[in-house]
């Protein structure tokens, strides 16, 4: 069976590597976590500060006057889908519309076979959940030089990496999980990239934890019992080079004592290799646009959230809402709109729609035929419920967005997610501007660390701000700036600017924040139309290259954004070829379910479609059948 069943030859490969005789050699009822009388005292402080620090969650809301609810984590947690290996590592920076209803039939193929679901009690545990600990006593009993491990988990951004790392210290600190752990201590590369100078891996912990004061001697002789959690490694501003054999590239110095003075990312370095308290166990995370870092690294699990499957998604929007009424009948909306529903994998998605899907359920005087049905419509309503519930205090909130979005767009174009005073400063911000409650709904901010910095909720947030501030400029260069940088940085970065741009050209996007921010300026609009247009027939015959595929992909991602179906008609009406597949699947492109979703419509415009070619582009029998409806129209379809 063991060939079959990849779970079952993995269970056994670790049976043979420990050796079968060694269940009667071994006292399974050794306490590996027991700690020393003089540590026991700052133990359970350190589990008490701990367990207060992650047991609330504090979520910005702006369906309510209120600034900040606070909620209990476990009231609030959903589970996420883990599975023991990454897939792909050279994900792109984020996937907006990635994945979504084939994320369930991809469970149901796989998970139970090829791919192994564990939960977050599992990732430094051995392959099998009720064989787990016992493995791990084992090894630990038998090789107690390399009893741990280092773990890295991935996902993009938004699916809950930080929120499964609280998750995780706030079990630990109850006694739910890893009792093989003396001590957690966790960190955020947003706060180390604060440390200018050279520390060591003494100050670094009590900088965070004052109160171990001199028992951490104690603690580096069983550096078994420590975890180290670093959460974030996309965001380190240093770089960490585990490829000894690179060249052109400065080799990371070692740091082999917890008291050696040397740089951040040599400890971090030196922990992850086991080189610094060998022994201990470290837990990475990171997006998996930097995941490569650690590809030389000596990690022993990879992970990867995959987000909300199933049912995951109907728990979310129950908790999240109070009536179980309107969660249900949101719910409803979401499952009945592809669009919508496809963002649901990603739980920062969640929260967005929760957000802004709420008062059209919860208010009598909303319209159902206005509810947002695209993602750039979505977003406007979010932003319109901050600016209706906490926007009054200022006086011109079309400048300050305009601020806000000249700042995003400088962040999109440099890749830059976080933000300090001295960029408000550069946009002719305030950071006491947070006063007014405006700001402190758009922008988070966090102050763990020795600064204080400041992140929008989500990259796409980030994104559709840095879109609507070239309809609020008074100068029509500024959506052609747009243009030229996206042209200027072709690795994708401006993707989805671009789609909202396309979006808010559509005024079922723009009339409910023009309600507030007065007209957009019509020359802007003007321009994105006239783009859309020109991009499409630019990319319409270059489909032979997966590049050109992409790019085609996206004008008709932009197409659909617009709303606008005279547009689409009088480009796509005429088209005789669509193509994203080929022979070679190297050369194909893989197509999500939001991908046909938005290739029906505009297929079903087409007068003289005469070929579609989907040969290699992975779409499953589910997708294949939304397009149903519209491949009579297609002569030769491959």
């Amino acid at each position: 069976m063991r060939q079959g069943v990849p779970k079952l030859d993995k269970i056994l490969n670790e049976l043979e590597e420990i050796g079968f005789e060694a269940f009667e050699n071994l006292n399974i009822n050794e306490n590996l976590s027991e700690v020393s009388e003089q540590l026991k005292d700052v133990q359970q402080e350190h589990k008490e500060r701990l367990r207060k620090q992650t047991e609330t969650l504090r979520m910005n809301t702006i369906l309510i006057k209120a600034k900040v609810k606070v909620f209990k984590l476990i009231d609030r947690y959903v589970e996420l889908t883990v599975i023991s290996t990454v897939r792909d590592r050279t994900l792109v920076e984020h996937e907006l519309l990635a994945r979504g209803r084939d994320h369930e039939e991809w469970r149901e193929k796989h998970l139970r076979r090829e791919l192994e679901k564990i939960r977050i009690d599992q990732l430094f545990q051995s392959s099998f959940s009720q064989f787990g600990c016992l493995l791990q006593k084992m090894k630990h009993f038998f090789d107690r030089s390399n009893s741990g491990s280092s773990a890295a988990l991935s996902g993009i951004p938004g699916i809950g990496k930080t929120m499964m790392i609280q998750k995780i210290v706030y079990d630990w600190s109850i006694g739910k999980i890893y009792p093989q752990f003396q001590f957690v201590f966790s960190f955020k590369f947003r706060d180390l990239n604060n440390i200018n100078c050279k520390t060591n891996l003494k100050h670094l912990i009590l900088n965070h934890y004052p109160y171990f004061g001199d028992v951490l001697e104690d603690l580096w002789k069983n550096p078994e019992g420590l975890l180290f959690i670093f959460d974030g490694l996309d965001e380190f501003k240093d770089s960490i080079n585990f490829d000894e054999n690179r060249k052109n590239t400065k080799p990371q110095s070692m740091c082999t004592d917890p008291e050696c003075w040397c740089e951040v990312s040599d400890i971090v370095y030196s922990l992850i290799q086991h080189k610094l308290l060998p022994g201990c166990s470290v837990l990475v995370t990171s997006r998996p646009t930097a995941l490569h870092l650690l590809e030389k690294a000596e990690v022993s699990v990879w992970a990867e959230i995959l987000g909300f499957v199933g049912a995951e998604r109907k728990e979310y929007f129950k908790k999240f809402f109070e009536h179980q009424a309107v969660a249900e009948v949101i719910i409803r909306h979401v499952e009945e709109n592809e669009i919508l529903y496809t963002m649901c994998y990603n739980p920062s998605y969640c929260w967005i729609l929760g957000l802004s899907l709420g008062p059209f359920f919860t208010q009598g005087d909303k319209k159902q035929q206005r509810v947002p049905k695209t993602i750039t419509q979505l977003y406007s309503y979010y932003i319109y419920n901050i600016l209706k519930n906490h926007g009054r205090k200022i006086e011109n909130p079309r400048d300050m967005l305009l601020k806000i979005g000249k700042m995003a767009f400088t962040g999109v174009s440099e890749k830059k997610v976080v933000f300090r005073n001295g960029d408000f400063i550069k946009n002719n911000l305030l950071p006491s501007q947070f006063l007014s409650g405006f700001l402190m709904e758009l922008l988070e901010r966090d102050d763990s660390g020795q600064s204080v910095v400041y992140t929008f909720p989500h990259i796409t947030i980030q994104e559709f701000v840095a879109a609507l501030a070239q309809f609020l400029a008074t100068d029509r260069k500024d959506i052609q700036h747009l243009f030229r940088e996206s042209y200027s940085k072709p690795d994708g970065r401006f993707e989805v600017v671009l789609r909202f741009a396309a979006g808010l050209s559509s005024s079922q996007s723009a009339w409910p924040l023009e309600e507030i921010l007065g007209p957009f300026l019509h020359q802007a609009t003007c321009e994105v139309i006239d783009w859309v247009k020109e991009n499409f027939v630019a990319h319409m015959g270059n489909a032979e290259s997966k590049i050109g595929k992409r790019n085609l992909l996206n004008a008709l991602h932009y197409l659909f954004e617009s709303q606008n179906n005279a547009l689409a008609h009088a480009v796509v009406g005429y088209i005789q070829m669509l193509k994203f597949g080929d022979s070679d699947p190297h050369k194909s492109l893989r197509l999500t379910p939001i991908d046909c979703a938005v290739l029906a419509p505009i297929i079903g415009l087409c007068d003289t479609l005469s070929y579609f070619d989907l040969q290699n582009c992975y779409i499953q029998h589910e997708v294949l059948h939304r397009l149903e409806s519209v491949l009579y129209k297609c002569q030769v379809l491959r």
